[in-house]
C-alpha cells in the first residue's frame, strides 16, 4: 500500500514506516505529541486505486515529526561580466524529518451514502381554490333623454352699402412759359505770341 502526498508545493510517494525530509511545517498543525495529519492526498493504492480530483475523499496520512534540521549548504554565486560585479552567498534550507505511521482511507458504505442523502421533503398539496362568487348581471343604463331642438335664430339684416364718394376732377395744369434763349458769351481774345508783339512794335516805329 502506498500513497502520494502533497506538502510544501512538492509531491512525495510514501508508504507506512518511510522516513523523509520535507519543507518546514507550520507549528500550529503539529500536536503536542509531535503528530501531524495530512489531508492533501492525491492518490492511494491498496486493493483498489483511488485517484483524487484533485484530492482523495476520506483519505488521511498520519506522520510523526522526528526533528527539525537544516539542509546542506548551497553556494549562490552571482557575476555580471564587464561590470566588476561579483557576489557569493550561502544558504541552508530549514526542513522537518518525519516518519509515516498510517495511511487511512474510509470507503463509504451504501448505508452511509443513504444516511448522508437528505430525505426529499414531500411538497404540500396546494389548497383548492374557493369557488368564485357569482357576479350579479350589470344593470343596463337608462337611455339619455333626447335634447330639445335649438330655437331658430332670426337672420341678421344686411347693412346698406355706403355710397362711394365721387372723386373730384383734377385741375388743369397751365403750360410753362418758354425760357428765353441764353445770350452767347463773346469769345475771349487769344493771347498774342512774341512774334505778333514784335511786328506790332516795328509798325509803331515806322509810323
Amino acid at each position: 500500500m502506498f500513497a502520494i502526498l502533497e506538502t510544501g508545493s512538492k509531491q512525495y510517494k510514501v508508504a507506512e514506516g518511510d522516513v523523509l525530509e520535507i519543507e518546514l511545517l507550520n507549528e500550529e498543525k503539529i500536536s503536542k505529541d509531535n503528530i501531524i495529519n495530512f489531508d492533501h492526498v492525491l492518490l492511494v493504492k491498496n486493493d483498489k486505486l483511488h485517484i483524487g480530483q484533485p484530492f482523495v475523499k476520506n483519505a488521511r496520512i498520519e506522520a510523526k515529526v522526528l526533528e527539525e534540521l537544516k539542509a546542506p549548504k548551497i553556494i549562490v554565486f552571482k557575476k555580471k561580466p564587464k561590470k566588476r560585479y561579483k557576489r557569493t552567498q550561502g544558504h541552508r534550507q530549514q526542513l522537518h524529518r518525519i516518519q509515516i505511521e498510517k495511511i487511512e482511507i474510509k470507503t463509504e458504505t451504501k448505508a452511509d451514502a443513504k444516511a448522508k442523502a437528505e430525505p426529499k421533503v414531500k411538497a404540500k398539496p396546494k389548497p383548492k381554490a374557493e369557488p368564485k362568487a357569482q357576479v350579479e348581471p350589470k344593470v343596463k343604463a337608462k337611455p339619455k333623454p333626447k335634447a330639445e331642438p335649438k330655437a331658430q335664430v332670426e337672420p341678421k339684416i344686411k347693412a346698406k352699402p355706403k355710397p362711394e364718394p365721387k372723386a373730384k376732377p383734377k385741375a388743369k395744369v397751365e403750360p410753362k412759359a418758354k425760357a428765353e434763349p441764353k445770350v452767347k458769351a463773346k469769345p475771349k481774345p487769344k493771347p498774342k505770341t512774341k512774334a505778333a508783339k514784335e511786328e506790332k512794335k516795328k509798325k509803331e516805329e515806322k509810323e
